[in-house]
């Protein structure tokens, strides 16, 4: 081959480089190994600081699993961080009162059905999610502080903080187990089937996947409810890990999900998105919030890092979508 040949495959080859895809790998390894460096003699590359930094950010990753469901569709949902509160402390007081089943039907019946509430009025009523769950994710927040007047409830129920955050199986942690079970389903689900097909190009051409037969609507309706569902189980995942449920969990969240998801590869105006991505991108921050944690910085501080994290990562999304 010429070496005019070659420069003209490496420049195709750059040109065809997608940033986007990697910047999130790149990104998680850079953040590592600065954070190695810098805080070397503070614990930061212990196993147990490790280890503590998945686990913390399992509920994160749970929530943008159904996030990058919703962008992807071209929506979007504000109302996360207000469902976990508020399905944590359903669960928690169904829980003290009629046991076990009946509060982890509560639980995730809550984060359904806002969700489901969420997509109708989305889908069938044409409001835009923005808005819908602006206005749900304020309303719920105050459902949550208002269901046990700001009192945390204990959750004493063995069986469910084993099986939704304190147990483990095989010497794994039950967080990381639901970790993997619900990335797998997850992808399996967006990348293999006529479902994760249609969200793809309801989010990538709304007007063409109708005219090709997707019901557009219905699509809209199942991210939403989808996105609540999980949201839902982020919840008792809260109060299984922490024994106790209280109207602040999840309130800090929605910032660090969304800018997962982002950073993940999951395009702002729809149409691509990356579980995978967004696992990664959950351990990033997470990594992110410890790493600074470690080295003294405020929790301002640590807002203003990422909202400018999230900044960037939206203008990648943005280049991609229109170069």
């Amino acid at each position: 081959m010429s070496d005019a040949s070659s420069v003209n495959a490496v420049g195709k080859y750059v040109g065809r480089f997608d940033l986007q895809r990697y910047v999130v790998y790149l990104g998680f390894l850079a953040i590592f190994l600065f954070f190695a460096i810098m805080l070397r003699d503070s614990g930061f590359l212990t196993v147990r600081n490790l280890s503590n930094i998945v686990l913390q950010t399992t509920p994160v990753t749970i929530m943008a699993i159904g996030l990058v469901f919703v962008m992807s569709a071209g929506e979007i949902d504000l109302s996360v961080g207000s469902i976990v509160a508020v399905s944590a402390l359903a669960a928690a007081v169904t829980l003290s009162q009629y046991g076990l089943v009946a509060g982890v039907i509560a639980g995730l019946g809550a984060g359904l059905l806002i969700g489901l509430v969420n997509g109708a009025l989305v889908a069938y009523v044409r409001l835009p999610s923005f808005l819908v769950t602006l206005a749900t994710m304020g309303l719920f927040a105050g459902v949550s502080r208002s269901m046990t007047d700001l009192r945390s409830i204990p959750v004493t129920d063995t069986v469910f903080t084993g099986f939704f955050g304190s147990g483990s199986l095989l010497g794994v942690p039950s967080l990381i187990w639901w970790t993997v079970i619900a990335i797998a389903l997850a992808h399996i689900v967006y990348r293999e089937t006529r479902f994760g097909a249609h969200v793809l190009a309801t989010g990538d051409n709304r007007r063409a996947a109708s005219v090709s037969g997707i019901s557009v609507s219905k699509i809209r309706l199942a991210v939403l409810t989808i996105s609540g569902g999980l949201a839902g189980l982020a919840g008792l995942l809260y109060a299984g890990r922490l024994q106790a449920a209280k109207y602040t969990l999840g309130e800090t969240d929605l910032m660090t999900v969304i800018a997962a998801v982002i950073v993940g590869g999951t395009l702002l105006n729809g149409g691509k998105g990356s579980i995978v991505g967004a696992l990664v991108g959950s351990l990033m921050m997470g990594m992110l919030n410890n790493g600074l944690i470690l080295m003294g910085l405020s929790v301002s501080d640590q807002m203003i890092v990422r909202g400018l994290i999230i900044l960037a990562a939206v203008a990648v999304s943005l280049r991609e979508k229109y170069r």
